[in-house]
């Protein structure tokens, strides 16, 4: 689906204002103090597993691309919209064997960080964490991302991008999806900090409003566009990787 410039703009800011603390910046590097030598974003995703008569049970994930996970250390930035109380923690979290704080999904190109060592490391410091998460109900059916055909649809990525001081801004950008063979693609080249952010799409329901649904995350670029890691896949991977 096509939208108008004024449509495709509400709905960036949008997006920034409903999920900006869903997302962090990830970056890699083979030791301390040493210069990154690859950057991602990373966000929050809680996946609907059950219900009991007490309500629903989710896992909470922290998924990025698996591309970069893959370095004897990283570290995952804080913000101090994402604390609470606000600038209550450091600028970021080091993680040491980085690769292995994944639960790593190959065959999607994702890597998923189950949540609870992050409330944890949060809790003993005194502060917590105050997010948004891409929820199950807003990420993509399989229906949804079938129906996204060869032509280019909108697509809106958020992610943290990488400034020439090395900050990393929040920024929401409006691309085009379509469908490649069995893959969706964002057609276009993003820049350094997009790989791991989610992608969202829109749909129209029969009630006539637009909604948003997270199609997936980015992968590495090639070719001159990127391939989006699709929630169908996705859940397929996680149910596999967690199965007994």
């Amino acid at each position: 689906m096509l939208l108008d410039q004024e449509t495709e703009n509400e709905i960036a800011y949008e997006l920034c204002q409903l999920l900006g603390r869903a997302i962090l910046p990830v970056s890699r590097f083979d030791r301390p103090g040493a210069s990154a030598d690859g950057f991602g974003t990373a966000f929050f995703y809680t996946e609907m597993v059950g219900s009991t008569d007490d309500g629903d049970v989710v896992h909470e994930w922290l998924l990025t691309a698996d591309a970069t996970t893959h370095a004897a250390y990283g570290e995952i930035g804080l913000r101090p919209s994402v604390t609470e109380p606000a600038d209550a923690a450091s600028e970021h979290i080091l993680m040491p064997d980085f690769a292995y704080q994944w639960l790593h999904l190959p065959e999607v190109g994702v890597a998923a960080m189950p949540t609870g060592g992050l409330h944890g490391y949060a809790e003993d410091r005194g502060w917590r964490w105050r997010t948004q998460q891409v929820t199950d109900a807003m990420a993509a059916s399989a229906g949804t991302i079938a129906r996204i055909g060869a032509e280019p649809s909108a697509a809106f990525v958020l992610a943290l991008g990488v400034a020439d001081d090395g900050s990393r801004p929040l920024e929401a950008v409006i691309e085009r999806v379509a469908r490649d063979g069995d893959d969706l693609r964002v057609t276009t080249e993003l820049p350094a900090g997009y790989a791991g952010a989610p992608v969202f799409g829109v749909e129209l329901p029969a009630d006539g409003e637009l909604a948003l649904r997270c199609l997936g995350l980015v992968l590495p670029g090639e070719g001159g566009g990127h391939r989006v890691a699709t929630f169908d896949r996705i859940r397929s991977a996680l149910a596999a990787a967690v199965a007994p």
